[in-house]
């Protein structure tokens, strides 16, 4: 079985749910006492917010660095359990030389699987605005809507860091959410994707009409792919 580098603490509350997922589908595929073999290392979300996500050089360095110490560890590829950090994989994948398992690719890949062409994507500000996840979907031939409105985006990302961030959920934040993704979908989204590792705490299938695509669980399930590719269990 594969190592699996899981950088992690962007935030804690999502990194819960990778480590959960992916040994959850390690055991699914191999049954018995068989989990997962991955290191974390988890950053101090504050390093991260006090030069802001937007300072990419900077971002880039803290979470470059990490991933260097993973590879040490024993990594044998790394998964970046954030969205947003994604904005930068292409620059951490090439410097610590070792393979990274992009979430936008993973979730693009989900989508075609399921016949979609065109989706709403929530997540950050940065996620919404870069084009790291569009140009993902769009390799697939998949459309992207985001929501137009700047004040919008600029509510996402503020839920997303005081709010979800911390493991906070309100009725407010989630009503808002819902009308958000039914925005989208009015405007012709067959699915929403939800670009953001916190955004199952407030948005899932029972709350919209179409598809729902948690990024985290598609992510993890293609952490498992890579972990049990060419294994075979001890007899």
């Amino acid at each position: 079985m594969k190592k699996i580098g899981l950088l992690g603490g962007v935030s804690w509350v999502s990194t819960l749910d990778y480590y959960r997922y992916i040994n959850e589908g390690i055991n699914e595929r191999l049954g018995g006492l068989n989990f997962a073999e991955c290191i974390i290392y988890s950053l101090n979300f504050n390093d991260v917010q006090r030069h802001g996500w937007d300072n990419w050089d900077e971002t880039f360095r803290l979470v470059s660095d990490a991933c260097r110490r993973l590879k040490a560890a024993g990594a044998e590829a790394i998964v970046l359990c954030a969205n947003t950090a994604h904005a930068i994989a292409d620059r951490v994948e090439a410097d610590v030389q070792l393979p990274l398992i992009h979430i936008a690719k993973a979730t693009a890949d989900e989508v075609s699987r399921n016949g979609l062409k065109k989706v709403g994507l929530l997540g950050t500000k940065f996620t919404m605005e870069l084009p790291f996840y569009k140009d993902k979907l769009r390799g697939q031939g998949i459309e992207c809507l985001v929501p137009q409105e700047q004040a919008v985006r600029d509510f996402m990302q503020q839920t997303v860091k005081e709010e979800l961030g911390r493991g906070l959920v309100r009725q407010e934040t989630k009503a808002a959410y819902i009308e958000i993704a039914n925005q989208l979908i009015a405007s012709g989204a067959e699915g929403i994707v939800l670009g953001c590792t916190e955004i199952p705490l407030v948005l899932s299938q029972q709350d919209v009409a179409v598809p729902v695509f948690d990024t985290v669980r598609i992510h993890a399930q293609a952490a498992v792919d890579f972990a049990l590719s060419g294994y075979q269990a001890a007899q």
